[in-house]
């Protein structure tokens, strides 16, 4: 054995040491590989042929591959990463506000109507049940009641969210 294995055998914590460390290494290299993966498949301003020759030069030399893809777009991967994340967001935002506002928010009769034409085309109420309902609304009454489900059942008043199903 050479005096180098001897000393790292010598002392365990220091063997112990050296084995993380080198473990830890290995994982950051596959993060780093599969996040420049994800890079080129995300991008949306490369070619197809660009992401393919990327993705073969990554694969095929993954050392050289993904030092020079860091060095040539690194910079760049970042920001895409934030501006995807910032979509993201956004639209989780407005999601969370279309859901929010539909129960609170009183609606007008001009969309009451809307929904009840809606509902009407899909044939999910009959032309008779779509006029009591039309009445409803105009009277003043829609926000509070509107059609049933018109299933033959001649029901017409129940709430607005069992109705928008």
């Amino acid at each position: 054995m050479s005096d180098q294995m001897y000393l790292a055998y010598d002392f365990p914590l220091l063997g112990a040491f050296w084995t993380m460390l080198w473990f830890f290494l290995w994982v950051m290299w596959f993060v780093l590989l599969f996040r420049i993966v994800v890079d080129i498949i995300r991008d949306d301003s490369m070619t197809g042929w660009a992401k393919a020759g990327w993705m073969a030069f990554v694969i095929f030399l993954p050392f050289l591959g993904v030092l020079v893809y860091v060095l040539a777009r690194g910079k760049n991967m970042g920001r895409r990463e934030i501006a995807q994340a910032r979509a993201q967001q956004e639209e989780f935002e407005s999601y969370i506000r279309d859901t929010a506002g539909r129960g609170e928010a009183p609606r007008s009769s001009v969309d009451e109507l809307a929904r009840l034409s809606e509902i009407r085309a899909r044939g999910d109420i009959t032309e008779e049940e779509f006029d009591r309902a039309k009445k409803l609304v105009l009277s003043g009454a829609g926000a509070r009641h509107s059609t049933g489900s018109g299933h033959g059942t001649g029901s017409t008043t129940s709430t607005s969210k069992g109705a928008a199903r």
